[in-house]
Order: C-alpha cells, then structure tokens, then sequence
C-alpha cells in the first residue's frame, strides 16, 4: 500500500512533544508513530527528558531572591526605589526566564543545530588531538576572553569548570560559517579527556538545549542572545548535559549582573 501522507520530519517530532504541531500534523504524526516503533520511543525519551528538565529547574522561580537583588540594600546605594524596584523585577524575570527556559523542548539535534554542531564538530575532532599546541592563547592571559569578546561581536568569559574536574587549557579564535568569527574554549579532564566550547553570533530564533552525537563525539547546543554555543566532548550524554547546564548558569548569571548594574548606574542621581 502507498502511503499518501508525507514523511514525518524530525522537526515535526519535536513540535509534537512541545504540543506545537499543527492540527492537521497530528494525526498522521500519530499513526506514523504507530508504525515506527524506534520513533516512538525516541519521543518517549524527550518527553521523559523534558519532565525531568522541569522537576529540576521548576521550583526556581519560588526561589529567594539573592541578597545582591535585595531591594533594601540597593536603595541605600542609590536612594531611587522606583528604579531599584524596577531592577530587581527585571532580574526576577530573567531568574524565572532561565528556569522556564530550561523547560523547553528536547534535546535532540534540529535545524539550525545542524550547521553549527557541524562547525564545533570539525573544531574540536581537529584541535583536541594537538599535543603542542591545542590552543592559540593559553588560560591566565588577561588578554584571552577581551580579544575573543572583540573578534565575535559578544561578550565573552571563560566558564569555571572546576567543580566538574575540567581545567581550562586556554582558547583560540575561528573562522565560523558566512565569515563569522567564533571562539572555542578547551578544558581538560584528570584523565586526559578533553572538552570544548564553541560559541558565535547566530542570527536563528532561540533554542533550548539539544543533543547530538557523531560517533565519540556528543555535543549539546543552544542559541540564547543571538549567540549559538556548543558544548563538545565525548559522547557520554549525561556529563555533556552537566557541563552544558553549567555552562548555561554562567553566563545567564553575568548577563543578569551586567543589565542589574546598568541600570543602577542609570538610576544614579
């Protein structure tokens, strides 16, 4: 028998664990499903992942508000309570944001994922197996997370991966796709294991964490601000999510600071 239905794409799998897809997708999605048992059980695996996702990061936006956000303490800084209310409820929503955002979808490889997994890809398969001379600038030069910053467009620091026994070798800059530069970071592990972090600008809407994996190589990647980052190492799914979400915290932390000082700075008489 012909199947007159058009083949369900990754992407509508996707939309279909969100609740996204279109009506008239649906049940063919359904019945392709019923026929396709390794599918099936791929959208059972998000589903899963994404609930677990939303049990741990769910309760963040009942959390305290941090003591650097607390609205007494910044009007004696200040003395403009209006402005500082406003602050700390932008920063309030930028808290609850990351939570929600952590949320979304699944985390497998999808659209725009392609291109730019495939460029961090390349990076790291080919810089993780130099011995002399991994890196362009090694970790400690002041000038490492400026001049990257200036090259790409954004800005840029480092990650501190410490606490997940990975230590920061240093970094170096790249020719990414369409002429845009892009910095990759390279950590080491105890045991010799090396992981890296692509990031440049993207111009492709928003995207929560999504993972790929090619062989030994995994990746989870995501797109926030106009930035697409890739965390790469070796395909062992569970660390390559820590690593990302620690990753992610970092830089969602100095992007709050960054706005909350801002408008302080404003707020100054």
């Amino acid at each position: 028998m012909i199947d007159r239905d058009p083949p369900v794409t990754e992407e509508e799998l996707h939309a279909y664990v969100d609740g996204e897809l279109a009506a008239d997708r649906r049940v063919a999605v359904e019945h392709w499903l019923g026929a396709h048992a390794e599918d099936a059980a791929r959208v059972a695996a998000w589903r899963a992942q994404a609930e677990a996702i939303r049990a741990r990061y769910g309760a963040a936006a009942d959390e305290p508000v941090p003591l650097r956000f607390n609205l007494d303490r910044l009007a004696r800084q200040g003395r403009k309570w209006s402005r500082f209310a406003a602050a700390a409820a932008v920063a309030a929503l930028l808290i609850g944001g990351a939570a929600g955002w952590f949320g979304r979808g699944a985390w497998e490889g999808a659209g725009p994922a392609r291109v730019v997994t495939t460029e961090a890809f390349d990076a790291h398969r080919l810089y993780i197996a130099e011995v002399r001379h991994p890196i362009e600038v090694k970790a400690g030069e002041n000038h490492l997370n400026p001049w990257l910053s200036r090259r790409i467009g954004y800005q840029v620091a480092s990650p501190n991966l410490d606490t997940l026994g990975l230590k920061l070798l240093g970094g170096r800059l790249l020719p990414g796709n369409s002429g845009r530069a892009a910095a990759l970071y390279m950590y080491e592990g105890t045991s010799g294991e090396r992981f890296t972090i692509y990031c440049r600008r993207d111009q492709q809407p928003q995207s929560s964490l999504r993972y790929r994996a090619t062989g030994p190589v995994g990746s989870v990647f995501w797109i926030e601000d106009d930035m697409a980052f890739v965390v790469s190492g070796p395909a062992d799914r569970a660390r390559l999510q820590k690593i990302a979400e620690t990753v992610y915290e970092q830089i969602e932390t100095r992007q709050q600071t960054g706005a909350l000082l801002r408008m302080l700075s404003d707020a100054r008489p």
